[in-house]
């Protein structure tokens, strides 16, 4: 039996920060990025915060590693003022400050 080298590979694992039309910004997690915002944009399995919020963004994303570091990271950056998530968007804040 041949070993499959996708299966041995890490799961990589991205923050997300997603801009609705009255400016807010919503913070996720996922492995893949690009699907999860395709599913916040009209999906059942889109985030219930960002139901009739369009047209959304994505504005930023960063792949971090594994599932812990980046809902850790999710919970620091949800906790931030607005100013200091636009200064992550706008590559003004490291993450490894948060």
């Amino acid at each position: 039996m041949i070993d499959d080298p996708a299966e041995s590979q890490p799961v990589l694992w991205s923050v997300y920060l997603i801009r609705t039309a009255s400016n807010s910004l919503y913070c996720g997690v996922t492995t893949d990025v690009q699907r999860r915002f395709t599913e916040h944009q009209g999906s059942k399995k889109g985030a219930k915060y960002l139901k009739g919020k369009g047209p959304l963004t994505l504005v930023w994303f960063e792949a971090v590693g594994d599932k812990r570091k980046a809902m850790q990271l999710e919970y620091r950056i949800k906790r931030l003022s607005k100013a200091r998530k636009e200064a992550i968007v706008a590559n003004d804040l490291l993450l490894e400050t948060i």
